[in-house]
C-alpha cells in the first residue's frame, strides 16, 4: 500500500426528528441509511457515537432535537499495490468518485489479472495526492468494456450509492434492428460447465434488458441499453440471444472485423451522493475504437461529438 497520509474521513451529523423520539440509536442510524457493517466499524474501530457531544451507545434511546455525530473509522489496509494505469478521474467527491476506464483494463485484481487494474491505478492516483485509501467499486465492468465506473469513498457511502446508481450502455451490434425501443426478458445462467460463458436458459436467473436502437448502417445497429438486472455479461448475452451479437464479441457469436473487443461502453452514469442525496450525472463519449467502427458502418456524428450520448437518460431518481 502506498505510504501517504491517511485520507481525512468525514464526520457525519444527523438531527433527530420528533418522530424518532425514544428510538434506540442503532435503529435510528439504520433508518438514516447507515449500514449495520458501518455501525459496527464505528463501534469497534472508530471513536463511537455522540449525542450533542456526549457519548451514546447504540442500544440507548435518542431524543428529539439531538444532533448525532460520528467520525468514520480509518479504512482497512489493502494488499493492492499502487501502479500507474491509464484511466481518467471524472469526479472526486467526499463520498463518491467516478473513473472512466478504457477497454483492456480489468477493474480489480483477479487470478488472471493480478496487477495493472483500475484498483492499482486508483491507489496510485490517491498516492499522487499524498493519500492512502482503498478501492470500492460500486459497479464493475468487464475488462474489455469501457466507460464509467462509480467508486465509493468510504464504507458508509457504498450501499447508498449502490441503491441510487443507474447506468446506460451503448453497444454496436451486428444486424439491423428496428429503430426505437425494445426489451429482452430472458433468464440467464451458466453456459454448460463454463466458468466464464453465460447463456439464456429456462433455469437461469431472471434478467431484463431494455434497449433503444439509435441508428443503423453498414449492417449494424447502435443501441442504448439499460440493464434492469445485474447478471454477468447480461447485455452481451441478451443481444446475442435475439440474433444481434455485439461487434467484436467472439465469445457470443460476434465477428472481429470492425474491432478486436466487444463493442460495449458505459456511457451515462447517474447517482445520488450521500448524505444529502445530491444528484450527479456524468457522460463518457464513445472511445476511439467504437467511434471508428461506427464510422466504418456509415454511422457518422454519433461518436466523440457527444451529442447522442448527452441526450441519453440513465433513468435515475433520487430518494
Amino acid at each position: 500500500m502506498g505510504k501517504g497520509a491517511l485520507r481525512v474521513l468525514p464526520t457525519l451529523t444527523f438531527a433527530v426528528p420528533a418522530s424518532a423520539q425514544g428510538v434506540r440509536l442503532g435503529v435510528f442510524l439504520r433508518r438514516m441509511g447507515v449500514s449495520a457493517s458501518c455501525i459496527k466499524s464505528v463501534k469497534h474501530r472508530g471513536d463511537g457515537f455522540f449525542a450533542d457531544g456526549a457519548r451514546l451507545c447504540t442500544d440507548q434511546p435518542v431524543q428529539a432535537g439531538q444532533r448525532i455525530t460520528f467520525e468514520l473509522p480509518p479504512e482497512p489496509s489493502t494488499s493492492v499495490e499502487p501502479q500507474s494505469v491509464p484511466f481518467a478521474v471524472v469526479y472526486d467527491g467526499p463520498f463518491a468518485a467516478v473513473a472512466d476506464k478504457p477497454a483492456g483494463v480489468a477493474v480489480h485484481p483477479t487470478l488472471n489479472h493480478t496487477d495493472g487494474t483500475l484498483a492499482n491505478g486508483w491507489l496510485h492516483y490517491l498516492q499522487t495526492k499524498g493519500q492512502d485509501g482503498v478501492f470500492r467499486p460500486v459497479n464493475r465492468l468487464d475488462k474489455n468494456t469501457s466507460g464509467l465506473v462509480l467508486l465509493a469513498q468510504n464504507a458508509y457511502a457504498a450501499p447508498l450509492l449502490a441503491q441510487s446508481a443507474q447506468k446506460c450502455y451503448v453497444a454496436l451490434v451486428q444486424g439491423v434492428l428496428p429503430l426505437g425501443p425494445g426489451c429482452v426478458d430472458a433468464p440467464i445462467g451458466r453456459r454448460g460447465d463454463s466458468i466464464i460463458g453465460r447463456c439464456v436458459r429456462a433455469d437461469g436467473k431472471p434478467s431484463v434488458t431494455d434497449y433503444r436502437t439509435l441508428a443503423v448502417g453498414g449492417g449494424h445497429s447502435l443501441v442504448a441499453c439499460w440493464p434492469r438486472t445485474g447478471r454477468t455479461h447480461q447485455i452481451r448475452v441478451h443481444m446475442s440471444y435475439i440474433g444481434h451479437p455485439l461487434a467484436g464479441d467472439t465469445l457470443y457469436g460476434g465477428a472481429a472485423d470492425l474491432l478486436d473487443r466487444h463493442a460495449l461502453h458505459c456511457a451515462v452514469l447517474t447517482f445520488c451522493e450521500p448524505p444529502e442525496s445530491a444528484f450527479h450525472r456524468f457522460t463518457s463519449p464513445l472511445p476511439p475504437d467504437m467511434d471508428r467502427a461506427c464510422r466504418l458502418c456509415g454511422l457518422t456524428g454519433v461518436g466523440t461529438t457527444g451529442a447522442l450520448i448527452d441526450g441519453l437518460d440513465a433513468q435515475a431518481s433520487c430518494p
